[in-house]
């Protein structure tokens, strides 16, 4: 049996990327996924195959994310394929952000919108399905620790906020046995950085900013978020594990 048998999970934007690398990590770990996506049904599809292929299983749940009833609409989708969750984890989100000498209010709502509203009211309006014992796990950035990117900065607050939420609901919810932290990649090989990652001298830049010396992948943090699932990780709460590969060292 997986670590993860008998539990439910749903993660936020795993049609793709590290979304996808974590869905599918749970899966294997036994748990019954629920793989949501904004507009990529498809690639949400190919997730829940992948899935299955791997002897899981998994439910696709489309719903776009920062727009008014976002997590009502996403719930009630939800409700149709399970009953109760143990393991939450708000991946979905806008990788960037145009410098703050080009950014408008619009984009700048939109970023706040995705990346830090749209996590706080699923775990509102979701704590009535959120068994005790179980997990939150907020995927975060290192660049809510680190400048190396300043003209990001926009995206960057939407991180260190949904840190702030992290630290402050682990103390809400630890009666209820329910842990609560951040897990924050760098660099990760996804379709978000093909441009960066894209030359020979791209990705070595990108490499080495690493202790590690190599560019990450989906699985480096789909291995980190499936521990802190775990019972192993049941010690662990208002923590930001750093998943960049030392790339603040």
């Amino acid at each position: 049996m997986g670590a993860l048998t008998g539990k439910t999970a749903l993660v936020t934007g795993a049609s793709r990327g590290i979304g996808r690398g974590i869905a599918e990590r749970l899966g294997r770990d036994g748990a019954l996924v629920a793989v949501h996506y904004g507009s990529s049904e498809g690639a949400a599809k190919e997730t829940v195959a992948a899935i299955e292929a791997a002897g899981g299983s998994a439910f696709p749940i489309g719903v776009e994310l920062g727009t008014p009833g976002d997590a009502e609409r996403l719930w009630a989708e939800f409700d149709r394929h399970a009953d109760g969750l143990d393991i939450l984890v708000n991946n979905a989100g806008i990788g960037t952000s145009a410098p703050p000498e080009e950014i408008d209010e619009e984009e700048y709502d939109r970023v706040f919108a995705v990346n830090a509203k749209a996590p706080f009211f699923l775990v509102r309006h979701g704590l009535g399905r959120l068994r005790d014992g179980g997990r939150i796990i907020n995927i975060s950035s290192g660049l809510a620790r680190t400048a190396v990117m300043p003209d990001k900065v926009a995206y960057a607050m939407t991180k260190a906020a949904l840190d702030v939420f992290s630290r402050d609901l682990s103390k809400l919810l630890g009666p209820r046995g329910i842990t609560v932290n951040s897990v924050a990649p760098g660099i990760i090989e996804t379709d978000n950085t093909a441009e960066l990652l894209g030359t020979e001298d791209g990705r070595a830049r990108a490499a080495a900013i690493s202790a590690l010396g190599r560019v990450g992948t989906a699985a480096d943090v789909a291995d980190a978020v499936a521990f802190l699932a775990s019972d192993a990780g049941r010690w662990v709460t208002g923590h930001w594990l750093d998943a960049t590969g030392g790339s603040l060292t």
